[in-house]
Parts: C-alpha cells; sequence; structure tokens
C-alpha cells in the first residue's frame, strides 16, 4: 500500500467540512458511500452526493485560483532577510524585491 501524499489537498474532507460545520465523522478513502457519521450537530443535515461534488469542484477552482498565493509564499525571502533588506537598501529596494516575485506570479483576475 503506498502512503498518503500529505501535501496532497484532500478535497472531500474539506468539502464535508464545509458543508457540516461542527459535524464529526470518519472517511475512508475519500468514499462518500463509506463515511461513518459520529455526531451531527442539530440543523446541520449529511449532505447529497451532489452536494458534495458541488462544493468539492467549487474547492478545486478556489485552490487553482489561489495558486499564485502558494507560489509567491514559497518565494518571498524570510522575515529575517526581509529586514535586513529594509535596513540596508530601505522600503524601494525591499518594495522592488517583492514586487518582483508578484510580478513572476500574478493575482488572477477576479471572477464577477
Amino acid at each position: 500500500m503506498t502512503p498518503p501524499d500529505i501535501n496532497k489537498k484532500n478535497f472531500t474532507l474539506e468539502a464535508l467540512l464545509s458543508l457540516c460545520p461542527g459535524a464529526e465523522f470518519v472517511l475512508f478513502d475519500e468514499d462518500y458511500s463509506r463515511i461513518q457519521w459520529t455526531k451531527i450537530p442539530e440543523g446541520v443535515r449529511t449532505p447529497s452526493v451532489k452536494e458534495l461534488q458541488t462544493e468539492i469542484e467549487r474547492l478545486k477552482q478556489e485552490h487553482e485560483r489561489n495558486k499564485y498565493q502558494r507560489l509567491r509564499e514559497k518565494e518571498y525571502p524570510s522575515i529575517k532577510d526581509q529586514l535586513d533588506t529594509l535596513y540596508h537598501e530601505g522600503y524601494e529596494g525591499w518594495k522592488a524585491k517583492i514586487d518582483e516575485i508578484k510580478m513572476k506570479y500574478p493575482k488572477p483576475p477576479k471572477i464577477s
């Protein structure tokens, strides 16, 4: 058996947490038919398969839209290095380094 990739986002889990706040459950292999609900708060209902699939798709789109943030985060200098840049090169020097990364990974246009 291959160990799970800890860096892989579990969209099924995220969708269930989003749709069923406060609920507790056990999820087996992302298989909706095998979920064991252990606690469902009053006023919260379990989602249908279609509702779950819709939420998973929404979360995947959001994850893709925010890809630029994850790429920027990997390239931004540490806070220590940013403070060092501010001290030695001033605000404009610091801003130039940050803007270079922002230009490399631009924010996508907003979806209406």
